[in-house]
């Protein structure tokens, strides 16, 4: 039986090259996704996370509502790249209440931009293992025009925006939902989108690193535009199909290869600078998810290159299908681009 709730929201991801939605229900056994959609995204329309043309996307975010049969208007997106900061600090202790009034003087010198272009949030995680008169905090801040641009957008699409979220929070949450966290053991999250990839390390259910790099699938498929002489979104095709009249298959393993050995190269780094301060730490399991986790050869070199066991996320682990149209096939194939939006469709309105 599925409960009804006036909390409920919509989890929408929206990509560079895809916006994906997804409707969750809560149960007598947990999670149920109801709907789940996706929709493709021509080039050009968002780049690096700010939307060039937002009558495009608003567009196809009411088709992808119309042809995936979701009706509630309620959504929850979120948001990512060098526009948005996450830090964890160390501060004094003090009541959350004057935290809150003091906020913008405890983070000026952790953030980058003028503290008056940011809209700033944070979480108090617990007391300090160091220091008993110092607390640890999870610090977000993300910058007010990018913010503005996503409320514009959804205001434009007919929908209520209820929750901004940050990427790697909601992949974080439908992680906790299907796989749960082991106390005290590293476990990397790591999205591999068309535009960007994002590194958040776990210990048991609390990040304690995250960075974003500006590579992803967009790598090959403009190295396949470039050689066979196609459009971008024809390169697109040709990436997830695995196959071109133009490439032969040998060719498009050596561009594939190229964009892996640069992705694997960028992680390692962000696992050197987490080991520097964390040198007794261990990352034993990395899970994957994005367009990126698909590829195999990402998934054997991460592997060898970082000692850790390496899968892509299956977000449907502890989800119980009971949407009347899902397509069980198309959801396997989608899982690990799916992952982002059922972590949203799992906040509620009234969340923190």
């Amino acid at each position: 039986m599925l409960f009804a709730s006036r909390n409920q929201l919509v989890g929408l991801d929206i990509g560079s090259r895809a916006i994906k939605a997804a409707e969750m229900m809560e149960t007598k056994k947990g999670w149920a996704l109801k709907k789940f959609g996706s929709i493709d995204l021509e080039p050009g329309a968002i780049e690096e996370g700010v939307i060039k043309d937002p009558q495009t996307v608003s567009s196809a975010i009411r088709q992808l509502f119309q042809k995936s049969g979701i009706r509630q208007n309620n959504v929850a997106i979120s948001i990512g790249g060098y526009s948005v900061i996450v830090k964890n600090i160390t501060i004094q202790n003090m009541p959350e209440a004057q935290l809150y009034e003091s906020i913008n003087f405890e983070a000026e010198q952790y953030i980058p931009f003028d503290i008056n272009d940011v809209n700033l949030d944070f979480q108090i995680l617990g007391e300090s293992a160091h220091n008993p008169n110092q607390m640890n905090v999870l610090l977000v801040a993300a910058k007010k025009d990018m913010v503005n641009e996503y409320i514009n957008l959804i205001d434009m699409a007919g929908l209520n925006l209820c929750i901004i979220d940050i990427d790697a929070f909601a992949l974080q949450n439908i992680y906790d939902v299907n796989y749960g966290g082991e106390k005290g053991e590293n476990v990397s999250l790591i999205d591999i989108g068309a535009g960007k990839t994002s590194v958040n390390i776990l210990k048991g259910n609390t990040s304690v690193f995250m960075r974003d790099v500006s590579l992803g699938c967009n790598q090959i498929s403009q190295k396949i535009a470039s050689i066979a002489d196609v459009t971008l979104a024809e390169a697109d095709k040709i990436r997830k199909n695995g196959k071109s009249e133009k490439l032969s298959a040998e060719d498009l393993k050596e561009i594939t290869s190229s964009a892996v050995s640069d992705w694997c190269e960028e992680i390692r780094r962000a696992f050197d600078f987490f080991y520097s301060t964390n040198p007794d730490a261990e990352i034993k399991h990395i899970v994957l998810s994005g367009g990126g986790a698909n590829i195999a050869q990402l998934r054997e070199l991460l592997a060898k290159q970082t000692s850790a066991a390496v899968k892509p996320i299956n977000p449907f682990e502890r989800v119980t299908l009971s949407g009347e149209y899902l397509d069980a096939g198309f959801l396997k194939q989608m899982a690990p681009q799916a992952a982002i939006a059922m972590g949203l469709a799992i906040r509620r309105v009234d969340d923190k």
